[in-house]
């Protein structure tokens, strides 16, 4: 890992801290009274799929505006935790901590196919198409892809949020000692950083480097 990279991940870290309940990170207290933020517990205590992320990439699709560049990232889900489980992804991206966007957001059916029938595997799913209750197994695991517009092309690093993976989650108040607490659901989250260095519109279909990989609460 170079220097750099390690930089933008505690650079990433900070922000992550110092957004807020209204922005993208993990949650801090006001300034007058600040308490720490939840963490994940080391050891699953709720369900949780098992998770395989593919490569972060860049495509370039033609969406009727001409040909735009949209960021997508392939994954397994697989259920080992028994039973039957509901699998509903919500996936958000940030480029350089701001630009925060919602997977499938200005995203048409026209752009998710083309990049689907681009990565030819027959088992993957949109994002629509794989919600629904995922079964016990390997046999199983399911296949998807989750697609953003890359409006930031300019951006060393972009960081994937991807909630519902796990049943985890942890109540945290803001502003306690305040007249008016706020009390919010973290929801334990995934989250995969990736070093976008030098010009991002040369990168062609070269996957990003993954820097950091890790569970937090959001």
């Amino acid at each position: 890992m170079t220097s750099k990279t390690s930089s933008k991940i505690n650079q990433l870290s900070l922000a992550i801290a110092a957004i807020g309940v209204m922005g993208i990170g993990l949650l801090v207290g006001s300034s007058t009274n600040a308490y720490a933020a939840p963490e994940p517990s080391p050891v699953a205590t709720q369900w949780e799929f098992t998770f395989e992320n593919g490569p972060l990439r860049l495509a370039w699709v033609e969406d009727g505006n001409g040909v735009n560049p949209y960021f997508y990232l392939t994954y397994r889900v697989t259920n080992h935790w028994g039973g039957v489980k509901l699998f509903a992804p919500d996936v958000q991206l940030m480029a350089d901590n701001a630009n925060v966007i919602r997977s499938g957001r200005g995203v048409s059916s026209g752009v998710t196919q083309i990049i689907m029938d681009r990565l030819g595997n027959p088992l993957l799913e949109s994002q629509i198409e794989i919600v629904s209750n995922v079964l016990e197994g390997v046999e199983h695991a399911r296949d998807g892809v989750v697609i953003w517009p890359a409006n930031d092309l300019q951006a060393d690093d972009v960081t994937v949020f991807f909630a519902g993976l796990s049943g985890e989650f942890q109540s945290y108040i803001v502003g306690r000692e305040t007249p008016d607490p706020h009390r919010y659901n973290l929801r334990k989250t995934l989250m995969l950083n990736f070093a976008t260095p030098g010009e991002i519109d040369q990168q062609g279909d070269t996957p990003f480097e993954l820097a950091e990989k890790r569970w937090v609460m959001r």
